[in-house]
């Protein structure tokens, strides 16, 4: 493993042995660390941004999710913050070709990340006060097998930190991916979006809407407080993006309700997939956007970290019991790795669906569409969408 080679001049160093460190301060590495708090295990969580990004990220809290935020008792707080999205929709040229209800799985929650992570943030504060660290960034990880040290950045001082195990949970970029030394390896799936917010004129506020025209998919989610996120294929990144450019988008393809007057400043971002060669390294693991970068057409990303989380507290508690061995990760390296390829399997299928289409194309797609909105097949989709497979 790396380590950077120069550093600033002071240094501070922290010599407690820590049962765990976790790099990466959003909501995957936030819930590991609740998590751990509450068994009492000594956890420090290094992130380098020192306040959050007010950027539109991930809103869909499905089923699976629900269930990994109520392991620390925040589930009441999501179903009382969140929109419930009860059931979905499927269009094409203003046509109906399937529709199902969530009810049954459980339903999707609609809640913006930012306010997800505060929730975190707060329940983390009350577990482990000390626990977050601000503007640390991590620059290197020497594994010296009995334990790893963590070696940091924060304001011009080299924070030091020996740890029993290192969970790298600071997204697609990670750097302690690199550190480690572990490969990203590229998955099918590729295209550019663009996503704004706006008021929900709808009149749907517990509907999913994908409409699959034939000239890229336009599909919208409901939000707190009457708000609606709209999200919209495009060939390539535009020179500029407003809220008049994105209404104007979606009026070209449905009967656009995307109120520019009332919207947020939307943003372009391109969705491409990537699995991490493996997912951890010695005493290292990674979680989260840091091991398996999906697609966000299906909202699977943020979900599949929570479950990352979930199986890593009980190794990380199944390990530190057993005196810490070495080889702590295994299981949970071929069990989210699986996990993972199969979501990057689907957000791959969901990205060729929402593709443009015409002529025999269209119309095999909605054609298969029209199959799976149908018994039983529209009960394996609805499983799929609110990721009850998992």
């Amino acid at each position: 493993m790396s380590e950077a080679s120069a550093g600033p001049t002071r240094t501070v160093s922290h010599d407690g042995m820590r049962d765990v460190v976790i790099v990466g301060g959003g909501p995957v590495g936030l819930l590991l660390a609740c998590l751990l708090a509450q068994r009492g295990r000594d956890v420090v969580v290094l992130e380098r941004r020192t306040e959050r990004s007010g950027r539109s990220r991930a809103i869909g809290i499905h089923p699976p999710g629900l269930r990994a935020l109520g392991r620390v008792g925040l589930e009441a707080e999501v179903r009382g913050s969140g929109i419930e999205i009860r059931d979905g929709r499927v269009t094409c040229r203003g046509r109906v070709l399937g529709s199902m209800s969530f009810v049954r799985d459980g339903s999707v929650w609609s809640l913006p990340q930012l306010e997800t992570e505060a929730m975190l943030e707060r329940r983390l504060a009350e577990l482990a006060p000390r626990a977050l660290m601000h503007g640390v960034e991590v620059q290197g990880l020497r594994d010296l097998g009995t334990h790893v040290e963590v070696t940091g950045d924060r304001g011009g001082e080299t924070v030091t930190l020996p740890a029993r195990y290192v969970v790298g949970a600071d997204g697609v970029r990670s750097g302690i991916r690199n550190l480690a030394e572990i490969g990203w390896a590229p998955k099918p799936g590729r295209a550019h979006y663009v996503m704004g917010d706006t008021r929900d004129d709808t009149g749907e506020p517990a509907t999913a809407l994908l409409h699959f025209e034939p000239a890229g998919v336009v599909e919208s989610f409901p939000l707190p407080g009457g708000r609606r996120r709209w999200v919209a294929w495009v060939r390539r990144p535009p020179r500029q993006v407003g809220p008049a450019q994105l209404a104007t988008i979606v009026a070209a393809r449905v009967d656009g309700r995307f109120d520019p007057d009332a919207a947020a400043e939307p943003s372009v971002f391109e969705a491409r997939q990537h699995l991490a060669e493996r997912m951890h390294r010695g005493r290292v693991a990674l979680a989260g956007d840091a091991a398996h970068e999906i697609s966000p057409i299906g909202g699977q990303g943020m979900n599949l970290g929570w479950l990352d989380a979930v199986l890593l507290d009980r190794e990380l508690e199944h390990a530190l019991e057993s005196g810490a061995p070495y080889e702590a990760f295994e299981r949970y390296d071929r069990t989210r790795r699986a996990s993972a390829a199969r979501a990057i399997r689907q957000a791959a299928f969901n990205m060729r669906m929402g593709a443009p289409a015409a002529g025999v194309r269209l119309r095999v797609r909605n054609a298969a569409v029209r199959t799976l909105a149908v018994p039983p097949l529209r009960a394996v989709l609805a499983r799929a969408f609110t990721m009850r497979w998992l």
